[in-house]
């Protein structure tokens, strides 16, 4: 695990029960890799006991499931959260739900992609990060801000439009331009 996503976990005050399920929900994403979709809708059933390890079951794009071990961190978080939210015992029902307003309880409905994205960035600040954090590091990647995510979008889509306007401006006769698609304004 990459040093921010590590100062993020670290920083989680864990004596509520939103804590440790953010805690936890943090961990499955870094240590798994898994995109957000897959994450919040996990089911309890999908961590569960082969032999003597415990794995994660994730649903990906196009209905398939993705089976991974836990490592022995994020076995421990989920642990800790599952036994304070007393939920292991309903198979079915979301692993990760969303907090009843303020309050340190849980509703009995799934978080959405949204409040995790919010919460990911309400927690990277809390940790001291600046600008905006990347809610899936890539094993490629790590966890980058995403304002270097956006420099480097923002330099390649330039090298692409400055590209596209060399191809544009052709000539069709020695000296003879054609005119240029945009407007003059008149």
């Amino acid at each position: 695990m990459d040093v921010p996503t590590a100062n993020v976990i670290n920083s989680i005050d864990v004596t509520t029960l939103v804590g440790l399920r953010d805690r936890a929900l943090i961990g499955i994403m870094a240590y798994s890799f898994a995109r957000v979709s897959a994450v919040v809708s996990m089911r309890v059933e999908d961590y569960f006991s082969a032999g003597k390890r415990w794995w994660v079951r994730l649903h990906e794009k196009g209905g398939k499931r993705h089976e991974m071990p836990c490592h022995h961190n994020l076995e421990a978080y989920l642990d800790a959260y599952l036994q304070a939210a007393k939920i292991l015992e309903a198979k079915k029902s979301p692993l990760f739900r969303s907090a009843r307003g303020r309050t340190d309880g849980l509703t009995a409905n799934a978080m959405s992609r949204v409040h995790v994205w919010q919460m990911i960035q309400r927690r990277a600040r809390e940790a001291g990060l600046n600008g905006v954090f990347a809610a899936i590091p890539s094993a490629r990647r790590g966890s980058l801000p995403i304002s270097t995510m956006a420099a480097r979008l923002r330099m390649r889509n330039s090298w692409r439009r400055t590209k596209a306007r060399a191809q544009r401006s052709f000539t069709i006769a020695p000296g003879m331009k054609l005119p240029s698609m945009r407007s003059s304004g008149s």
